[in-house]
């Protein structure tokens, strides 16, 4: 078992990141995938046919938008790979945990930031904010996951590396 050995809180953070992971590659590969071979809109199959449930809430997602692709390249290919480099940091507590999973929570809220706030600025043309499902379900609570549980990952991070400075420095260690 991935968590054997850890506790609560770390469990519950390895959940999240092999989720977190999961949907990165699972959901968001494809998708890219699909931007480059055609577009969602005139796609077949499973995937396809979630993006475009997903684009009823935001059409950005239907056909190919610079912006929304090259932030899921990114969250693809540097998100997914540092969800997976931190549940091996986790399991083998490793030194770096906590540099990785600020680094992954700024990633995850910087790539929610340009989602969708430059959409905002220009009085969000391409979100459906009249249907209560598209705007509260899909886009509200599907995307405010990506920032709670980010938030919460970096006051950890806050919290551990507060600890480790106190413990460095009531050792008589001097910290630079």
């Amino acid at each position: 078992c991935l968590g054997r050995g850890r506790g609560r809180a770390d469990r519950g953070v390895l959940a999240w990141l092999c989720y977190d992971a999961l949907v990165h590659f699972a959901l968001e590969g494809p998708f890219v995938y699909l931007s480059f071979v055609g577009n969602i809109a005139d796609s077949e199959g499973l995937i396809a046919s979630l993006w475009k449930e997903y684009g009823k809430a935001d059409a950005r997602w239907l056909y190919f938008d610079p912006t929304i692709v090259s932030l899921e390249i990114l969250t693809v290919v540097l998100d997914g790979s540092l969800a997976l480099v931190l549940i091996y940091a986790i399991v083998k507590e490793k030194y770096y945990r906590h540099f990785l999973q600020i680094t992954l929570c700024v990633c995850e809220l910087y790539g929610g930031w340009m989602t969708f706030f430059p959409d905002w600025l220009m009085g969000s043309p391409n979100l459906n904010t009249n249907n209560w499902l598209y705007f509260g379900v899909y886009l509200v609570f599907f995307n405010s996951v990506w920032v709670l549980m980010p938030g919460l990952l970096l006051w950890q991070s806050w919290v551990e590396l507060k600890k480790m400075y106190y413990r460095g420095t009531s050792s008589g260690k001097k910290f630079q």
